[in-house]
């Protein structure tokens, strides 16, 4: 049975899928597979859903759009799973603007119940003549269990979602840009959503990749260090000087952030982190994980607890570290992860002026 959609969501973007598909009544119920689905209702908040070429949708009753199966756990979201079984007919809901589809678990009360839809089919597409299901996973990156080198790194991290943490890292890569870099980028962890992704390659980043393109819906529950590994791995084909990587949701959480933190072979390679933090008692666990049990230096605090002065005097005075924020001061954020880079030997071939970060 071929049906044409209304939208294609961003997590099945990988299949470059078309607005005309084949659908099968047989479901794989597993992350990653496509599937269409019918809108149930209208909705007046949390409504809107990313498609494939990056803008964002007002979802409405009737619509019918193609999503990828998988999981979320999201502190200021909908949490949600897949369950072990699906049919056509079965009620599943919209988990994220990525159109991330699942059985909500658990709602959130500033986002209302969860967007219902009705399961229609999964997607087929044709390979050498054969028809399967389509799912992202077919075409993504190989993980990468061992990495030896690769150009420095400059983390983001952040006590929470909704911190900042992507509108530091894409001022980040526009600053390190503008001063000559070849700067590539990605988002190890989260949600599929590909906005924040692509606010990085809009700041001038010369390659970006994220988790989706690894072949992974969402890192809830996953082992995510050889996935980032294989991402970095793959970053550094375009010769980049330096890479700018988000961890999406929090260090302390469900995403797969501790362990990526915890990996010697990242912390090695690793020449500045920046966290974002809302308040001040996340200012002080970062501060405190990052010495007791990352064992890695915080380059700078970012993120609503540096709106003024307040957050900042304590961030420098009490726990010795640089704070800005990065929407009123990004050339003093920038020129801070370019000392860092310095500090750690880098650049090795003088492509890089020090001279100008003061």
């Amino acid at each position: 049975m071929r049906i044409s959609v209304d939208w294609i969501a961003s997590s099945t973007s990988p299949c470059n899928l078309t607005h005309e598909v084949e659908i099968s009544p047989y479901i794989v119920a597993e992350e990653g597979y496509c599937i269409v689905v019918r809108v149930l209702a209208d909705k007046d908040r949390y409504n809107q859903l990313e498609t494939t070429d990056g803008r964002f949708h007002t979802l409405r009753k009737g619509h019918l759009l193609i999503g990828a199966l998988g999981e979320r756990q999201a502190l200021k979201g909908y949490s949600g799973r897949i369950p072990r079984r699906i049919q056509v007919g079965d009620v599943l809901h919209v988990l994220n603007m990525g159109g991330i589809l699942g059985q909500c678990t658990s709602d959130h009360p500033d986002l209302g119940p969860a967007l219902p839809v009705e399961v229609l089919g999964a997607v087929l597409y044709e390979v050498h003549g054969l028809k399967r299901h389509a799912r992202i996973q077919d075409h993504a990156l190989e993980p990468v269990y061992t990495l030896t080198h690769s150009a420095p790194l400059v983390m983001l991290s952040g006590t929470a979602m909704n911190t900042g943490k992507t509108y530091a890292a894409a001022q980040i890569v526009r600053g390190l840009s503008a001063r000559g870099l070849r700067v590539a980028a990605a988002k190890l962890t989260g949600a599929a959503l590909l906005r924040d992704v692509r606010a990085m390659q809009e700041a001038g980043a010369i390659s970006c990749l994220t988790f989706i393109d690894a072949g992974v819906v969402s890192s809830v529950n996953k082992d995510m260090v050889p996935i980032a590994k294989g991402i970095i791995q793959e970053l550094n084909a375009s010769r980049p000087d330096v890479l700018v990587l988000e961890l999406g949701d929090g260090f302390i959480g469900y995403y797969g952030v501790d362990e990526l933190l915890m990996d010697k072979e990242l912390r090695a390679l690793t020449a500045a982190h920046v966290v974002a933090a809302t308040d001040l008692a996340g200012a002080w666990a970062a501060d405190y994980l990052f010495r007791t049990r990352y064992r890695s230096p915080i380059t700078a605090i970012v993120g609503p607890v540096t709106d003024n002065a307040v957050g900042k005097r304590y961030i420098q005075n009490a726990l010795g570290i640089p704070a800005y924020n990065a929407q009123q001061e990004p050339d003093a954020l920038v020129n801070c992860v370019m000392r860092a880079l310095s500090m750690s030997g880098w650049p090795s071939n003088g492509h890089v002026s020090m001279e100008a970060v003061g």
